[in-house]
């Protein structure tokens, strides 16, 4: 009767359970097959499969009749390896083992070695390493090899998605969910539970973590897309993290980007399951925090940082069931980061116009091309088009300026989404003069048209851009071809569903989505969506009340308002009851919680500096100095004034008249921009 040790059993069991790594297993079957001695790295972050891996390659070596030598840490030293030996050390420092075996055993000797990092610079730069070293990095298992581990530990199917979603390919994190799953009925089978299997990964995927410190600043990592040195030291609230930066830098887990570093993405999972369950407040907090940091960076005037903030941004609200499912290709961690990066917008050339109406033509209709057509050239027009690499465009999109008369410069195609815009704008969205309003006329990418995916995403980033910078509309008009679709995420952004504008064409409908920039105004808009990321019921969260009942005033009802102002300046409480205390000027410098005297000063502040700037201003001297010894610094009598600057009388008040026209226009500029 043949007897079978308990070892061979043992991996017999662990090579039929082994899933993927085909591509490192051929590399090492081929260096089997030339009976040349070698050097095989196998290296990655913790759980990722190393040691899996190394069992695989001595078994592979014990089936092609090759003596299998395992040594650690203390069992190398004295070690003996015959001819055609495969040595396999799994150990902390195996690269300094290595170079000490190396002396001692056949020429012909393959040494596996595995280690968190890449082998050493010194191996990969020396010649004498050329043909002898073959690193293996190890990375996250591919979707259906993650699918096929998770069916030979007995995970049903149905249960495949979410552990997919929380492993990220991670070998390790896939067997403890599949051991969670065999400890029978009433157990928790969702990833992440119970805690133990948090607290585990975390221990096989962290080194010992320094201070309370340390942790603060791993656990703030987890909860943003990218961490910059300055977005860390705003997280965790010190005034210089370079040293706790240069320590995130060194774990295994920190991944590099062009614009900071992140966790893997199955880190950066459990630190964020971990960190809900054991501290949900300081979760929110952390995510408060950014949220302040991005809306800070949209004050600077950096319109490459400012594109690339809203990415970071929209990654906070990844949670949200209203608008989570919608940003997937900006949740989706790394992967997703690197679908993004893959594609690129700029304005649309002359050439790709045939292409991007083939798309229109393709998913909305003959009609519907004919008319985006119509559009090319016209001043209130402005395309994009998304492209990606080596492929061309993939998408695009259409905007259109409309005035308070409609669009700007040239006669009205007769489109009819420009008529329905036009029709709400006459009544409830009513603009002032020199306002204008924002209609996305088209967006859409080629493969998928307006579902989610990653072009669909880069254009809702751009967008987004544009209202809050680059554009800055007083209202903006969205349409969608399936209008109940994105009704949920529309409402959590504060655009809301104006039936009254839809409209069609070529027999399909468009659903219309409004948001007011003049009530609820970019930086306050970001501030209702960091509020609403932390709340259990996000729509219960209602856009700031501006101070005071807020007053959409036109240009004369304006121009009476400064008027009244530049007479209360000198005032003691001249400018509480000033009708510009209530325009969005004030208000939006102010702040929701503001009173009048606090309104009053900021009026004042404004009124000064617009007037500043006529100053600097060569051809608006003569006028600022009128309104300088008239209002700023009252001489006390008109008179006394055009005494001050040598002039007659007609003369003083024609160049009064000059600065209070030219104070007025500038006001109302900014008026406008609020």
């Amino acid at each position: 009767m043949t007897t079978t040790r308990l070892a061979d059993r043992f991996a017999e069991a662990r090579a039929r359970g082994f899933v993927g790594r085909s591509a490192e297993t051929a590399v090492f079957e081929r260096i089997l097959a030339s009976g040349l001695g070698a050097v095989v790295h196998v290296h990655g972050p913790a759980g990722i499969g190393k040691t899996t891996l190394l069992h695989r390659f001595a078994w592979l070596a014990d089936r092609a009749g090759r003596p299998v030598v395992t040594a650690g840490g203390a069992d190398a030293e004295g070690l003996c390896a015959g001819p055609g030996a495969v040595v396999v050390v799994d150990a902390e420092g195996a690269e300094a083992l290595a170079e000490r075996l190396l002396e001692e055993v056949p020429a012909d000797t393959v040494l596996v070695l595995a280690g968190r990092e890449a082998p050493p610079l010194a191996w990969r730069t020396d010649p004498a390493w050329q043909g002898l070293l073959h690193p293996l990095r190890l990375g996250p298992l591919p979707t259906e090899e993650s699918r096929e581990l998770l069916r030979r530990r007995g995970v049903p199917e149905e249960e495949h998605g979410r552990a997919l979603e929380f492993a990220h390919g991670h070998p390790l994190a896939l067997a403890l969910i599949a051991d969670v799953r065999a400890q029978g009925p009433g157990r928790d089978p969702s990833p992440g539970q119970p805690a133990w299997v948090v607290t585990t990964l975390l221990e096989a995927l962290l080194d010992a973590v320094p201070s309370p410190a340390h942790r603060a600043a791993l656990e703030a990592s987890a909860q943003v897309l990218v961490t910059s040195e300055p977005l860390l030291a705003a997280l965790t609230g010190v005034p210089d993290a370079r040293d706790l930066f240069d320590w995130l830098c060194t774990l295994s887990v920190t991944e590099y980007g062009s614009r900071g570093i992140h966790p893997h993405d199955l880190a950066r999972s459990v630190l964020d399951a971990e960190l809900r369950w054991r501290h949900p407040g300081r979760r929110a907090e952390l995510r408060r925090r950014a949220g302040a940091y991005y809306q800070q960076l949209f004050t600077d005037g950096d319109r490459a940082r400012q594109r690339t903030v809203l990415a970071d941004f929209a990654y906070l609200h990844r949670d949200s069931p209203l608008v989570g499912p919608l940003l997937a290709p900006v949740t989706g961690g790394a992967a997703g980061a690197a679908r993004l990066d893959a594609l690129s917008i700029a304005p649309t050339r002359e050439a790709e116009l045939p292409a991007l109406l083939a798309m229109a033509e393709m998913h909305e209709g003959a009609d519907s091309a004919r008319l985006l057509a119509r559009w090319w050239g016209h001043p209130a027009a402005s395309w994009g088009t998304v492209s990606a690499d080596g492929e061309g465009p993939v998408g695009f999109y259409l905007l259109l300026a409309l005035g308070d008369t409609g669009p700007a410069g040239a006669a009205d195609p007769g489109d009819p989404a420009v008529r329905a815009a036009r029709g709400w704008l006459a009544g409830a969205g009513a603009l002032r003069a020199g306002e204008r309003a924002l209609l996305v006329r088209s967006w859409l990418a080629r493969d998928g048209y307006q579902d989610v995916s990653p072009v669909q995403t880069l254009i809702t980033l751009r967008l987004t851009h544009h209202y809050l910078t680059d554009q800055r509309p007083a209202v903006t008009l969205l349409p969608f071809a399936d209008a109940a679709f994105w009704a949920a995420g529309c409402a959590y952004t504060d655009f809301r569903r104006v039936p009254e504008a839809d409209f069609s064409v070529g027999g399909r409908g468009y659903g219309m989505f409004v948001h007011d920039w003049r009530v609820t105004p970019p930086l306050a808009w970001l501030g209702l969506l960091t509020e609403r990321e932390a709340a259990p019921d996000p729509l219960a969260v209602s856009p700031p009340a501006p101070p005071g009942p807020l007053r959409v005033l036109d240009h004369d009802a304006f121009a009476e308002g400064v008027r009244e102002a530049l007479r209360g300046l000198g005032r003691a409480g001249g400018l509480r009851e000033c009708v510009l205390l209530r325009s969005r000027l004030v208000a939006d410098r102010a702040g929701p919680e503001a009173g009048p005297d606090e309104r009053a000063a900021v009026l004042a502040g404004v009124l000064r500096e617009a007037a500043a700037e006529l100053e600097a201003a060569p051809r608006d001297r003569r006028a600022y100095r009128a309104l300088h010894h008239t209002y700023l610094q009252p001489a006390g009598t008109q008179q006394r004034a055009a005494d001050l600057l040598r002039l007659p009388m007609s003369t003083y008040r024609r160049h009064l008249a000059a600065g209070v026209e030219r104070l007025t226009e500038r006001l109302w500029g900014r008026e406008l921009d609020s």
